[in-house]
């Protein structure tokens, strides 16, 4: 029997990257899972094509996670595809650098939409379908604690709300036996920042491992949270960057 055998999950952003890691991960655990994307139906269908290859039920569902009715009717839809909801992993995210200066309004609410007010809508649509042993995760980020260089303020900031949102999660949902927590990566070789990219090197430098994640050490940690090992973590983060934060 695996660890995740008949629980339903729901990856935002699950197409590429971390999120698609954890899909699979899931998947492999024993989960059925429904993954968003935004801009390639092929990816995505990719993803469910793995999770099937584990003998899962999959889906993919188009959610732009900026849109808050699409998030509401994304979750919506994997609940009633699979009978009801189980893990909730908000994953979907952007990265937004640069000088404060240059941060345009558009550009501020657009980063804020994605990163906690979908993460806010998607968890109150979800724990409508849940029931004890729930689980709330989402994909934080190691820039929310620690900011080593110019240019991060926007993406730290939103993504250090998910560590008060958590924590409130955790007063409100821990009485119905659903628990909320963070997952945090450092460095990890994505499309969105890859190992061998032109800013590589200053990461690699205050990493005491010397490289970056992959997104399978990521989704190990989102699946053990996922299962009988998150019983009685709530309300805390989790950071996987190999020391980076030290």
């Amino acid at each position: 029997m695996s660890a995740l055998d008949g629980k339903r999950a729901l990856v935002t952003g699950g197409s590429r990257g971390i999120g698609a890691a954890v899909a699979a991960r899931l998947a492999e655990d024993g989960a059925n899972v429904a993954v968003t994307y935004v801009g390639s139906p092929e990816r995505a269908e990719e993803v469910v094509a793995r999770i099937e290859g584990f003998g899962r039920k999959g889906l993919a569902i188009r959610a732009d996670s900026a849109d808050a009715d699409a998030v509401t009717a994304a979750v919506d839809a994997a609940a009633g595809a699979f009978g009801g909801l189980d893990i909730l992993v908000n994953n979907a995210g952007i990265f937004p650098n640069g000088p404060l200066a240059e941060l345009s309004v558009e550009e501020i609410d657009h980063t804020l939409a994605i990163h906690v007010r979908a993460v806010l809508v998607a968890t109150k649509a979800a724990v409508a379908h849940m029931t004890e042993g729930g689980r709330i995760i989402s994909t934080g980020s190691n820039l929310a604690e620690r900011v080593p260089w110019p240019g991060l303020s926007l993406y730290s900031a939103s993504k250090s709300a998910l560590l008060g949102l958590t924590r409130g999660l955790a007063r409100e949902l821990g009485p119905r036996g659903i628990t909320a927590t963070v997952v945090q990566p450092g460095s990890t070789d994505t499309e969105m920042n890859p190992a061998g990219g032109a800013g590589a090197a200053p990461q690699l430098d205050l990493n005491p491992t010397g490289r970056y994640a992959q997104a399978t050490d990521v989704a190990a940690t989102v699946a053990y949270l996922a299962g009988d090992g998150g019983r009685f973590i709530n309300g805390t983060a989790i950071t996987v960057d190999g020391g980076l934060n030290a």
